[in-house]
């Protein structure tokens, strides 16, 4: 049994069959540019990140796309604003994504489409819509006519009749029906506009990102993903006018990410309970808060605290304790006279603890990205190499345990801890050094000393039989 993926669509788990054996068309919907990006925001980014790392580990080559709407009433409202150009706000937010993006370890897409750079291929999609008779225009604003889409609810199971019901009469304006779209919007007075066969206007929200799958991976994908809140009406009408141009499947698997919470309430900008990523990669680590926002199942609520984030860094400081105690004892082995001897290759007991744990890993991750037990197997992994140190390893051995944890951090995309050399860990060396000798020469006071100028500096220290370790406290 291969990955299996809940979908949205069916309500049920599926397996994974992609339209082409070994292939992935992954498109996930990517950020309004008007603003950084909240938590809540980040989480969606870096859980598909680490969906698409998975599938490629799993071997699949994945073309994975991720939109930028850089045409909004938000980013409207944000130029008027700031007394800046409609592309200047889009371009400054992009670029601001991209910067925080970086730093959470969320890998580039392998496109990155603008909705600016799509307007002819949307105009000739809405074309095309309205000559089969799915759409129709009214003063300049084109709409989808839900009521020639027989499916329409299919992926929120909602019926049209429950749907109308719910609209008030109020909201209908021009439109034949109160669940109808728009999908070309006639301009109004100073707002950027493009020319199109019903006057001045821009695209509608949920156009933009069926014309870009189209455009950039085929009629027909295998994965669409974004948060539940996409459900209706965002991914519902891109199903539609999709399928109704194409009369094709649009995608075969939908994922949606769960909510995330703030101290227990519910994320909300107007009552000020939401937190920018920005501000906290300012004074957070960004690969605990990367391995925060993976603890829980994707699909699954998560509810952030500052004690939430003091765990996930301790239990990181925990893992990079591990790989900094490996590298020191592979260096301890190489270094040793007897190094020909001992170094050996990996043993075969080493070999077999190391296939099961990554078979459990394999396992877990296979349900469905399951990152939450995905981390438990990791930290499983850390355990093992720690009570695998207190033996008389060889060198293979202790290369496999660090390879693995290596393995599953980069999966997950929280990558290694940097062990740059810099001027702060020369001084602590030469500390170390002159501790040492001091030592030797059975100057305790000195070396004492040594070891409480390093504490003050938070810097513990710890004498093997190998030598002097040290690490932060």
């Amino acid at each position: 049994m291969g990955i299996r993926l809940y979908n949205t669509l069916s309500g049920e788990k599926e397996e994974l069959h992609t339209l082409e054996p070994g292939k992935v068309r992954f498109y996930a919907c990517g950020p309004t540019v008007y603003n950084l990006f909240h938590i809540g925001n980040g989480r969606m980014f870096v859980i598909f990140d680490t969906v698409r790392r998975y599938l490629e580990y799993r071997g699949y080559a994945v073309r994975y796309v991720q939109n930028f709407t850089d045409v909004d009433d938000r980013i409207i409202h944000r130029a008027n604003e700031t007394g800046d150009s409609v592309r200047e706000v889009a371009n400054r937010y992009i670029e601001a994504y991209f910067e925080d993006a970086d730093k959470l370890h969320i890998q580039r897409a392998v496109v990155h489409p603008r909705v600016t750079e799509c307007i002819p291929d949307i105009i000739r999609f809405i074309e095309e819509l309205i000559d089969k008779g799915h759409a129709y225009e009214e003063a300049g604003t084109v709409y989808f006519d839900t009521s020639t889409f027989a499916d329409y609810g299919k992926l929120s199971h909602q019926s049209l009749d429950s749907m109308q019901a719910g609209f008030r009469v109020d909201v209908l304006d021009e439109k034949h029906d109160a669940t109808d779209f728009a999908l070309w919007k006639a301009a109004k007075a100073g707002e950027e506009f493009w020319e199109s066969p019903w006057g001045p206007g821009r695209p509608g929200w949920h156009i933009e990102c069926s014309v870009m799958n189209e455009k950039y991976l085929g009629e027909q994908i295998d994965i669409h993903a974004g948060g539940r809140d996409l459900v209706f009406p965002h991914h519902e009408n891109e199903i539609a006018q999709t399928e109704a141009k194409t009369g094709k499947t649009f995608a075969r698997y939908w994922l949606h990410n769960g909510t995330l919470n703030i101290n227990g309430e519910k994320m909300s900008k107007s009552t000020g309970n939401f937190i920018m990523t920005r501000d906290l990669l300012e004074r957070r680590d960004a690969r605990a808060l990367r391995l925060f926002l993976l603890s829980a199942h994707y699909r699954h609520p998560l509810n952030y605290t500052e004690e939430a984030l003091d765990h996930w860094e301790n239990a990181l400081a925990r893992v990079d304790r591990a790989l900094k105690n490996l590298s020191f004892r592979a260096d301890s082995i190489q270094a040793a006279p007897q190094f020909l001897s001992v170094h050996g290759d990996v043993r075969r007991e080493t070999e077999r603890a190391i296939e099961a744990i990554r078979a459990a890993f394999i396992r877990v991750m296979d349900d469905d990205f399951n990152t939450a037990e995905g981390i438990s197997v990791m930290f499983d992994a850390v355990r093992q190499a720690n009570l695998a140190l207190e033996d008389n390893v060889t060198l293979g051995d202790v290369t496999a345990w660090k390879d693995i944890v290596l393995e599953f951090l980069d999966v997950l995309g929280i990558g290694s801890p940097e062990h740059d050399v810099d001027v702060a860990e020369v001084y602590i060396q030469s500390l170390i050094e002159e501790r040492a000798q001091a030592r030797k020469n059975r100057d305790f006071v000195t070396s004492d000393k040594i070891r409480d100028e390093l504490l003050a500096k938070g810097i513990v220290i710890e004498d093997t039989p190998q030598g002097t370790r040290w690490s932060k406290a």
